[in-house]
């Protein structure tokens, strides 16, 4: 090689290590220059993105300004009212991308679900212990989205909604939507008072966590107001539109915790006007006229309701006239400047002086606060912090031309503010943050009152000269005062307060003069005024009723709902509201006081303090307004007495035990495992019954009876020993669909203690309808409802994968049924724990993973006694017997599959997974499994089919003709010559075809034998043999029959197996007959024992043949000549 090509690959070679070298210094160093020793460029990181989220639109606008100086771009989110504004800015020393937002107050509320929802859908009663949810509001849902789709792309979420109560839980609504998406997004909270450059800077600097004690005080709030607010007003307005149609027919009669007792302020006054009775009064009266100055003296008694005692002192003083001056006293009178102005004085004083509604004052304070000219207007602070600088805010005044010069004033002597004594640690006082004269209208006028209440209150006192002069006249005391101003200071400015002087005589001490005049005046005392909006919020804050942010809220309700109105700036009730207070007053509730809601907002302080827990308060008030809603509901009578008195309407009558009419009556029988709803009992449009949850379709867990169930009963006992105490259900039975040893009626609950009855009846225990995470989101599928297997159109509760079995068999060393073997259950030497071949399956049967009936499986097999009741309990006067006689009936309650040896056995379990079992293809080893549990083992008893050929059917769907798409039932081997069809859809032909496969229409062979009977039994009486051979049962007649108490002998093999053998146990037999396994044919003639305890002949079975006659002959369609059909199940009938 040449030294050329050496020197070319040696450079190639290092440029590829100095490129290597270069990109790895980059990774490293991102903004280190290595331009001129690399070619590789550097690489630039991706800019943090950080979300910050405000309460509103102008408040996120005027935000993003301040940190963005105006260097801002604007974008449209989902929602076209809340916009997002995008800019750069350095937070913490880093360059990051601000993404601003906001939302429309709240984003979540609470509400009920599913039947809860309805005001028809359950009775207002259960509301108190329904399930709520929070849920995002319909008009909400384009802000959700914003939210969600910024959420992904950002690292960070910053909140700036209002620091108090609401603001924080709206905040927490936004995490909870924000962390949904992203749940790694770093939370923070900025803390602000007022939208100004500081304000908002030093927030930004000083970055919190969520108050969660807010946030949870809100959240107990919130759930209280819904539940007592929908129980209360389902009650009344469902009942009293239907006793007052004409009047009432489409009002809604709400009821809050709040609005009841801010109604029963206005009816309180209202009433003692109504009831006041005036009183006449006396009086003495003097005056000294003077220099021309005119003084009156008043009686030191006031007045006297004793008009002959007043006579006596007038005519004492007429006949001494001559007065005294015993005392001249001199001494400063100030009056106070205000306190700061917070939430409830700003609503006092603009309802008083300003001539506006409370609710449009605070609209037009927040609007002021989010446009950046005055401090947060929701305070309860008339505290000034001393870290509020307040010079600079006076400064700002001192432009205007109406209070500039008094706000110099007030700069030059420095600000002396008046303190209050109240503070919520949240925000300052109500003040100006900017000057502007642009305002008009409502909003100047709020404004002028903020930037004057905050001059006068930063000023002094004014200040007086008082004088008091005191006189005698014949033993009567009198005193007359004067009043001199001599700085009106704070008065100057602030023009909603007036304080005048009043100017008496000169007088010394000693002095005596005869009055002017002397005289008795009368007069009468006055009812109290009607409350005026700042009355009414005086007594709100007074007795605690609602916050400084919701006291405007809760008057406009009750003016809303026309329970009291606005007459000349007085409030006055209406008709209904004086129904209702009296109503429940009549009841001897306090419900229109305010005791029980003081006491609630008493209680979220405490949260807020974080010395309550909010589940405790929770838990007490529910508690105490449901017990009041009980007592209610047997007196809503006096309601509807009240009522009527004040709406002049005669009350409809209604049946005495209604008490809210065309409220469903569900009966609950346990609370849902899945969400906490009630489970009632219902009953299907096409018949049946079932049990659902009250929460749907937000929980679908439901347990579905079969349809040969006729009616079931909740009892009101409870059952002890499954969770939840479950009430107990009492069944009853269609007659002749059970083995005639059930008892029916029959009683159990639902919660699963008796598996084996589940089993017997064919539907599955609360506990096997639940969805996989009980303690997640609900599934949409029905839980509960067997749905149909595609293969098959049989019911299959579950699939899948191994789980535990319960094997059962009879007693072999190794627990197996069967030879013995490892497993435990029924089965062949294995591992495998129920009856089959060797493997690994738990259930008997072919090979799968499931823990039900099957070969070999991987689960294991477990000893069948998960039921809590004896299963004999169910079934009448069962006769003492051995192990062996016990396990045989115990199998007979059972079922077995049919064609099944006698050293199988039955194995049942909860499989898990989704693999099930095609007809049309049996895999093997883990690919699939026959059933699960016991109750889905027997429903595929029930389901199978089996034609004449002994073979199982297969499932096939039409292909053409009317019947397109319609499945049906084929043997397998129809080819050669088997002529079985049956519709799937069509029951009754299913139901006659398992019959007959499982003997009930078959042929039955009749054992002979040269000795039919046993050995004596232990009581003496002689065993007796069915005609398969086997010992037959002895059972009792329960039902009211002429026949009740009787006993008699039954085959005690499983139903669908069992021969129709039946003999009365006190009627003797002859020899023949126990031969034959039964009574003379005859009499029996391979009949069975009705519902009724008479005897009756067999089903299938025409009369005047025999079985093997009538077995003998196939059945030939009279449409296309088959067999196995009729022509009412004719594939080729036109439909």
């Amino acid at each position: 090689m040449t030294p050329a090509p050496l020197s070319e690959a040696f450079l190639s070679a290092s440029r590829i290590l100095q490129r290597i070298w270069c990109n790895g210094l980059t990774s490293v160093f991102p903004y280190l220059p290595l331009r001129g020793f690399c070619d590789v460029p550097p690489k630039t990181q991706k800019m943090v993105r950080v979300l910050n989220v405000a309460e509103k639109n102008d408040a996120a606008k005027n935000i993003a300004e301040i940190l963005s100086r105006g260097h801002l771009t604007r974008r449209e989110g989902f929602s076209k009212y809340n916009k997002i504004y995008e800019f750069d800015h350095n937070l913490n020393g880093n360059n990051v991308k601000m993404v601003m937002t906001s939302v429309s107050g709240h984003l979540l509320n609470y509400a009920f679900s599913g039947a809860y929802k309805k005001w028809e859908g359950c009775n207002p009663l259960d509301l108190f212990s329904a399930p709520v949810f929070k849920v995002c509001p319909e008009d909400s849902e384009p802000i959700k989205r914003t939210l969600e789709r910024e959420a992904r792309s950002a690292s960070k979420l910053i909140i700036w909604t209002d620091c108090d109560r609401e603001g924080e839980n709206i905040g927490f609504e936004i995490i909870q939507v924000c962390q949904a998406v992203k749940p790694s997004l770093q939370v923070q909270r900025a803390k602000f008072s007022e939208i100004t450059f500081r304000s908002i800077q030093r927030a930004l600097e000083t970055l919190t966590r969520p108050d969660e004690n807010l946030n949870n005080a809100v959240n107990v709030r919130s759930e209280l107001d819904l539940r007592i607010g929908a129980a209360f007003t389902r009650f009344q307005t469902l009942r009293l539109k239907k006793i007052f149609p004409e009047t009432l027919a489409d009002t809604i009669l709400s009821y809050g915790s709040c609005q009841f007792p801010t109604l029963g302020f206005i009816i309180e006054r209202f009433k003692a006007i109504e009831n006041f009775i005036p009183e006449q009064f006396w009086k003495l009266k003097v005056t000294h006229n003077r220099d021309d100055i005119v003084t009156e003296f008043t009686w030191q008694r006031k007045r006297l309701f004793h008009k002959r005692a007043c006579e006596a002192l007038f005519d004492v003083c007429q006949e001494n006239p001559e007065a005294c001056i015993t005392k001249v006293t001199t001494k400063p009178k100030s009056k106070w400047r205000p306190q700061p102005l917070d939430t409830v004085e700003l609503e006092k004083l603009g309802s008083r002086k300003l001539r506006m509604n409370v609710k449009e004052v605070m609209k037009v304070a927040e609007k002021l606060y989010t446009n950046g000219f005055i401090s947060y207007p929701r305070t309860e602070t008339n505290i000034f912090p001393q870290e509020l600088e307040l010079a600079p805010l006076v400064e700002m005044q001192t432009a205007d031309p109406n209070w500039g010069g008094f706000a110099a004033g007030v700069l030059e002597r420095g600000p002396n503010p008046r303190q209050g004594k109240k503070t919520d640690q949240a925000h300052p006082p109500i003040h100006p943050t900017k000057y502007t004269s642009s305002l008009s209208g409502a909003e100047k006028a709020v404004y002028d009152l903020v930037v004057r209440h905050f001059l006068a209150c930063l000023s002094d006192d004014a200040r007086g000269m008082e004088t008091v002069v005191d006189m005698v006249m014949a033993g009567e005391g009198f005193h007359a005062n004067g009043l001199v101003i001599l700085e009106r200071n704070y008065l100057e400015v602030y023009p909603y307060e007036n304080w005048s002087g009043k100017v008496i005589a000169h007088y010394e001490q000693g002095q005596t003069f005869q009055p002017t005049t002397l005289e008795m005046v009368s007069g009468e005392t006055s009812a109290p005024p009607y409350l005026t909006e700042a009355d009414l919020i005086a007594l709100m804050e007074k007795h605690g009723i609602g916050t400084d942010a919701t006291h405007a809220e809760h008057i406009e309700k009750i003016k809303q709902r026309n329970y009291a109105g606005l007459e000349n700036n007085h409030f006055l009730p209406g008709k209904i509201g004086l129904g209702l207070v009296e109503g429940y007053d009549d009841m001897g509730f306090q419900m229109s006081k305010p005791n029980l809601r003081a006491e609630l907002e008493s209680d979220l302080k405490e949260i807020c303090e974080g010395t309550k827990d909010p589940q405790d308060v929770l838990r007490q008030q529910i508690e105490q307004y449901r017990s009041i809603f009980e007592e209610a509901m047997p007196q809503a009578l006096k309601i509807d007495a009240a009522m009527g008195k004040y709406l002049e309407e005669m009350p409809q009558a209604l049946p005495q035990d209604v008490t809210i009419p065309d409220m469903p009556q569900f009966i609950n029988v346990c609370k849902c495992p899945a969400c906490g709803s009630d489970m009632v009992l219902r009953e299907r449009q096409t018949g049946g019954f079932f049990i659902s949850c009250q929460g749907f379709p937000h929980c679908r867990v439901a347990v579905w009876f079969p349809s040969d169930v006729k009616g079931v009963t909740v009892l009101q006992d409870t059952c002890t020993q499954c969770c939840g105490s479950p009430k107990k259900l009492e069944f009853k039975l269609r007659p002749n669909t059970y083995v005639w040893s059930l008892r029916n009626p029959c009683i159990t609950c639902i919660g699963g203690c008796d598996e084996e009855l589940y089993d017997l009846l064919q539907f599955k225990s609360l506990k096997n309808c639940l969805p996989p995470n009980t303690g997640g989101q609900v599934r949409s599928g029905a839980v509960g409802e067997p749905r149909l297997d595609n293969t098959r159109g049989r019911p299959v509760h579950s699939r899948g994968r191994s789980g535990h079995g319960t094997g059962e068999g009879r007693q072999w060393p190794d627990n197996g049924g069967g030879r013995p073997g490892p497993g435990s259950g029924g089965g062949r030497p294995g591992p495998g724990g129920g009856g089959g071949r060797p493997g690994p399956g738990s259930g008997g049967g072919r090979p799968g993973p499931g823990s039900g009936r099957g070969r070999p499986g991987p689960g294991r097999g477990r000893s069948r006694t998960s039921g809590c009741a004896d299963i004999n309990n169910y079934f009448t006067n069962l006769p003492p017997s051995t192990n062996s006689q016990q396990r045989t009936n115990s199998d007979s309650l059972r079922g077995s599959w049919p064609n099944s040896t006698s050293s199988q056995s039955q194995a049942s379990g909860t499989s898990r997974g989704t693999s099930s079992f095609n007809s049309t293809q049996r895999s093997s080893g883990y690919g699939s499994s026959w059933s699960t549990s016991g109750s889905s083992r027997h429903m595929d008893q029930e389901n199978k089919i089996v034609c004449s050929c002994n073979k199982e059917a297969i499932l096939l769907t039409a292909r053409n003709g009317p019947n397109t798409g319609r499945p049906f039932y084929r043997c397998a081997d129809f080819q050669n010559s088997c002529n079985l069809f049956l519709w799937a859809d069509d029951d009754n032909s299913m139901r006659r075809e398992r019959d007959k496969d499982t003997g009930r229409g078959r042929n039955q062979t009749v054992q002979s034998s040269s000795r039919a009977t046993r050995p004596m039994q232990s009581n003496g009486d002689e065993e007796v043999l069915c005609q398969c051979g086997n010992p037959a049962k002895r059972l009792t007649v329960v039902k009211d029959t002429p026949n009740k108490g009787r006993q008699f002998y039954i085959c005690s093999k499983d139903r669908g197996q069992e021969c129709r053998f039946f003999q009365w146990a006190d009627e003797p037999s002859s020899d023949s007959d126990r031969r034959q396994g039964g009574t003379a044919e005859g009499n029996w003639n391979g009949g069975r024992m009705s519902s009724s305890g008479w005897s009756e002949e067999k089903r299938g079975v025409k009369r005047g043949h025999t079985q093997s006659q009538q077995s003998s002959t196939k059945r030939k369609c009279g449409l296309c000549g088959g067999f196995g059909h009729d022509r009412r199940n004719c594939p080729q009938k036109e439909s």
